[in-house]
């Protein structure tokens, strides 16, 4: 190619195109990537998850498309390598790769849509914090209603439509202990009033506070309390 000759002569750029511009072959992995991106609720993915970890569902509710097809758009954006995945139990969470190529598409999607980045959303956020206290405050009513029901992170994260992550972190924040150690606490409290304050038996104090057995309860109490429920009735 050195050799070649362009029709017009324009000086050192016309030296620059013959020695110095990539193959053809070069430009694939760009043609691919634009190809990738031809759709506007696969860009508006990616967008969402180069400023969150969200899964299937809560992307479909938030963008009102159906599971089935939010998938095809997340397996597509994987396999060109702009988004990752994780697993946490039965459920997978999807955000954008830390690399160039992503944050290259990141900053042009902001450009063209003229969209601002929205800024990092965390608890000090006031419109997030007092979204996540609401939803946390619902779910503490609902655990604290009736104690002989246990839920699961996953059964409230998809109940409340909110990422099992950010769910943790949020309850932990706003009532200063993980939703186990919280909850086995207050069964506890419960249990110490019902010691205190009624005549039913240990075993059926147990049931009433979410505790399959009495040995279980037996167990939880002295854990937290120092001593047996029998004892803590007796002392009061």
């Amino acid at each position: 190619m050195e050799n070649k000759l362009l029709p017009h002569n324009h000086g050192h750029l016309s030296k620059f195109l013959l020695n110095g511009t990539p193959k053809s072959e070069a430009f694939d992995t760009a043609a691919e990537l634009l190809k990738i991106m031809s759709d506007s609720k696969r860009i508006q993915i990616f967008w969402l998850l180069c400023h969150c970890e969200e899964c299937v569902i809560n992307i479909s509710a938030l963008l009102e498309m159906s599971s089935p097809a939010v998938s095809h758009h997340l397996k597509l954006l994987k396999t060109a390598g702009l988004i990752i995945n994780r697993r946490e139990g039965k459920e997978v969470y999807y955000t954008a790769a830390k690399t160039p190529r992503s944050q290259v598409l990141h900053d042009m999607i902001e450009q063209v849509v003229e969209v601002a980045c929205p800024a990092d959303e965390s608890f000090t956020d006031s419109s997030a914090y007092d979204s996540h206290i609401s939803v946390i405050n619902e779910i503490h009513e609902l655990l604290i209603s009736d104690l002989s029901r246990r839920y699961t992170i996953e059964e409230l994260s998809s109940m409340f439509h909110i990422n099992q992550t950010t769910l943790k972190a949020a309850f932990k924040t706003v009532f200063g202990k993980s939703i186990a150690a919280y909850m086995k606490e207050y069964r506890i409290k419960r249990a110490m009033e019902y010691l205190t304050a009624t005549d039913i038996s240990v075993s059926e104090i147990s049931s009433e506070v979410g505790y399959e057995n009495q040995s279980k309860f037996t167990q939880a109490f002295k854990s937290v309390t120092g001593i047996l429920p029998k004892d803590y009735r007796k002392k009061d």
